[in-house]
C-alpha cells in the first residue's frame, strides 16, 4: 500500500467519528428521497435510478472483483444493466490489451444477467438495441420463483467469478428469499450488494403506499440472513466512505 492509499484508508477510518458529516449525510438522504433525487441520473443513455455515490462504489467493486457474471434483480429502465455491461466490457478490453488479444463484441466472455417480474417492452427494446446489448441477458419472471432461480443457477455455473446485486421488491420476506436464492452463487471474495437498506433509516410516513418500510425492508432481511450465514460479512468501509448511500450495511462480502 503506497502513501496515498494509506492516507485514503486513514480518512475513511476517521469518518464514522465525524458527527457533522454523518448528520449532514443522514439529513440529505432523508430530504432527497421523496423528491426522487436518484431518478435524475443516467448511464450511457439509460436512466439508472441510483445515487452517484453508489454508482462509483459499484465501479470500484467491479474493478476490484473482476467478475465474469453480474446477477441483478430489478431492471426498471435498464440503466444498472448497461452500467454493469460497460464495466464488464472495460474489463474485457483491459484484459485484451494486457494479453494482446482481440475482443469479440458479438460473443463477449462476461455477462450481466438481469431479472425482473415485468420487463416493459419499451425498456426491453432500449436495452436490446444498446451498443452494449451483447453483454446483457435478461429473464422475465419473479426473482424468487423456483423456475427463475433454477434458470439463474444453471447460467451461473458457466462462470467462475460472480457478483450479485439485489434491487427489486423491497419487503423483508422478498429480499430474504432473494438472499437465500442468490447469495450462495457469489464466489469467494466477491460481493452481494443489497440496495435500499436505507429504508430502515427513514420515517415510516415516507412509504404510505408501499408494502415495505422501517422494520420490513432489505436491511432487516440482511440482518436475519447474516445471523445464519457467517460466510458473509458487512463491508462497513464502503458505507463509511460513501456516507451518502441507499445501501448502508448492504455491501456484503463473501469471506468463506
Amino acid at each position: 500500500m503506497d502513501s496515498f492509499e494509506k492516507e485514503v484508508k486513514k480518512r475513511i477510518e476517521e469518518l464514522p467519528g465525524n458527527k457533522a458529516i454523518i448528520a449532514s449525510s443522514q439529513a440529505f438522504m432523508t430530504a432527497s428521497t421523496l423528491p426522487k433525487y436518484s431518478y435524475n441520473f443516467s448511464w450511457l443513455g439509460r436512466p439508472i435510478i441510483q445515487y452517484p455515490q453508489d454508482i462509483v462504489a459499484m465501479q470500484e467493486l467491479i474493478w476490484a472483483v473482476k467478475p465474469d457474471l453480474v446477477i441483478e434483480t430489478g431492471i426498471a429502465h435498464g440503466g444498472s444493466l448497461i452500467f454493469s455491461a460497460s464495466m464488464l466490457a472495460l474489463l474485457d478490453l483491459t484484459e485484451a490489451i494486457e494479453n494482446s488479444n482481440i475482443i469479440n463484441p458479438d460473443s463477449p466472455r462476461r455477462k450481466v444477467l438481469g431479472i425482473d417480474i415485468d420487463i416493459r417492452q419499451h425498456n426491453r427494446q432500449a436495452i436490446t438495441s444498446h451498443p452494449l446489448a451483447n453483454w446483457v441477458e435478461m429473464i422475465e419472471g419473479s426473482s424468487i420463483s423456483p423456475e427463475t432461480i433454477d434458470k439463474v443457477t444453471k447460467i451461473a455455473k458457466r462462470f467462475q467469478r460472480v457478483l450479485v446485486c439485489l434491487d427489486s421488491n423491497h419487503t423483508h420476506e422478498h429480499v430474504l428469499a432473494e438472499l437465500e436464492a442468490y447469495a450462495p452463487l457469489v464466489t469467494n471474495s466477491s460481493y452481494c450488494v443489497v440496495f435500499d437498506t436505507i429504508i430502515d433509516n427513514l420515517p415510516d410516513s415516507m412509504f404510505p403506499d408501499r408494502s415495505w418500510g422501517p422494520g420490513n425492508n432489505p436491511k432487516t432481511a440482511v440482518k436475519e440472513y447474516l445471523s445464519t450465514h457467517p460466510e458473509f460479512e458487512i463491508d462497513a468501509s464502503i458505507t463509511d466512505k460513501l456516507q451518502i448511500t441507499v445501501a448502508p450495511d448492504g455491501y456484503l462480502r463473501k469471506i468463506a
